[in-house]
Order: structure tokens, then sequence, then C-alpha cells
């Protein structure tokens, strides 16, 4: 138990806690022109998408509120224009922790539930946010698409239930053909699924193999975290997420307990995308209670 609750303090990073323990003032914001009139910005946090053109930017999540000044400083060097709207992909705190800073220039958008969780404060294996203040809220949200016609181009908000989290918003730049993937893909990366808060390997497969017939080889894609991606690495990716899932319920199927399961490498021919703040360890862990608790009756 102590090892999920220190899992889940390190994959969240959503308190205050965690924000005042980095120091923020070593963090750069990057920018990367993407495609058409899409930029990415990385720094400490998820990915931000950006839509820059005669109306004015569009900003696809926020990363962490000491990081405000700094992303507003790289938005300049894109764009004199004023920031038009917000979106964000879900309600974690790293996508979410500019909120309140942006939101006095411009109205947040999102899912239905990112609201309600921001709202209501969420506990997610062992460790409890608090409320969000209500600047940080959305104030338009949607249950199943919006659409922002912004830009010379429509930009779509879909909502995938229960992939990362159950108020995933997939955000897709229809005419540039980017796509902002939130946390919905880690690129090269084991992912987090917020089990306690609506998320699901099993169903972000699902989430991810609606999406591919809907992009096509040079739909460029914003993961929530790692590097610029593409079609053909999203189907890897969703490769491996169906292979250690058939794996592991296979040892689960034969009885095995985690500590077992660890002992065995059952995962090892997956280590290469041991990559990120989610090792193979912890990933384990994450499927295996997934996978157990599906099978209780």
């Amino acid at each position: 138990m102590k090892r999920l609750i220190a899992f889940a303090a390190a994959a969240l990073v959503a308190t205050a806690v965690a924000a005042q323990q980095q120091d923020f003032s070593k963090v750069e914001i990057k920018v990367q022109k993407v495609a058409g009139s899409v930029y990415m910005l990385t720094g400490s946090g998820g990915n931000i998408g950006v839509s820059v053109g005669d109306d004015g930017i569009v900003i696809v999540d926020d990363q962490f509120a000491p990081l405000a000044p700094k992303i507003k400083e790289a938005l300049k060097s894109i764009s004199t224009k004023p920031i038009k709207f917000i979106i964000n992909t879900h309600y974690h705190g790293d996508h979410t922790g500019g909120n309140e800073i942006f939101g006095r220039e411009a109205p947040i958008i999102a899912h239905d539930n990112v609201r309600t969780r921001l709202a209501a404060g969420t506990k997610a294996m062992g460790r409890e946010t608090p409320p969000a203040p209500k600047g940080a809220l959305p104030v338009i949200t949607f249950n199943d698409t919006a659409t922002i016609h912004v830009n010379g181009e429509d930009i779509k908000a879909v909502h995938f239930p229960h992939g990362h989290t159950d108020g995933d918003a997939v955000i897709f730049f229809t005419k540039s053909n980017v796509v902002h993937m939130g946390d919905d893909l880690f690129f090269a990366q084991f992912p987090f699924v917020d089990l306690d808060n609506g998320g699901s390997v099993r169903g972000l497969i699902k989430v991810l193999e609606a999406i591919m017939p809907m992009i096509d080889d040079d739909t460029k894609l914003i993961a929530g975290h790692g590097a610029l991606s593409d079609k053909r690495a999203l189907n890897e990716w969703i490769n491996m997420l169906k292979g250690t899932v058939a794996i592991m319920n296979e040892a689960i199927a034969k009885g095995k307990t985690l500590e077992q399961v660890k002992e065995e490498k059952t995962l090892v021919a997956w280590s290469n995308w041991n990559n990120g703040f989610m090792n193979l360890e912890k990933y384990e862990e994450q499927l295996y209670r997934e996978l157990t608790a599906a099978k209780k009756p």
C-alpha cells in the first residue's frame, strides 16, 4: 500500500504541495511548430497545444500555475494576439494548474466531468486533492463534442470515455491535421491510468482503436507527455497495451500474485517502454490492480 500511495503522488502531480516542491525557476518552456497553425509547448507537466491565427490564440492545457508567466512569454514569441479560449483535456493538475491564471483572460472549455472533479476535489489511490478555486473551473462544458470555429479551422473537442480518466477530451485541429491526445497518449512510455476516476487500460485501448481510423499517416499527434508522435507510433503503443494486458491476464488466470508477477518479470518483453515516471514496476501494479478487480464478482 505504501508503494501505491507513493506512486499516486508522483503520477498525479496535482496537489499544491507537489507544485511547491518543484523548482519551476529552472523549467524552460520550449516552442515547436507542429503543422499548419498549430504549435506545441513543452515544459513541466502536460504538453500544451497552441492554435494561432487572426482570431487569436487557443491553448490546450496550461501546465502549472507558477509557469504561467513563462508560458505567456512563449506564446508571445508565436503571436501577439490575445488568448481566446483554453481547452482542458482532463482534470489532472499538471494540465489544469494554470487554469485560474489563464481563465482571467479567456473562457475555459472542458468535458462535464472535468468541472465536476475539479470542483469537488478528488481522491486517487489514497491521496486527496482539494477542490480547485472557482476561477480555475471550466465555464463551458460539454458531454460528447464541442467545436470552436477559429483561426480558419474547426477545432473539435471529442469526449472518449474511460481511457486515462472519465473526462478525457481529444482535440482535433481539422485543417492543420493535428490531434492533441492529452494523456490518452504517453509517447514511448507506459501510461498512467487514473483507475480511481474512471480510467481503464482496457478502456484506453478501445479509445485508441476508435481514433485510429480518424487520422491518417500525415497526422501529427501531440501526446500528453513525450515527443511529437504519429499514427505509426500510436499503433505501436496500442500493440504494447494489448500485449501487456493479454500476458497479465494469463498470469492472473494462473493465480499469480503481484509479487510473483514482478519476480517472474512477466512484462520484461516490454521493458523498452520503461522511459517515463511510470516505470515497469508501477505499470505492473496498475495493470494487476485493474485486471484483478475486473474478475471479481
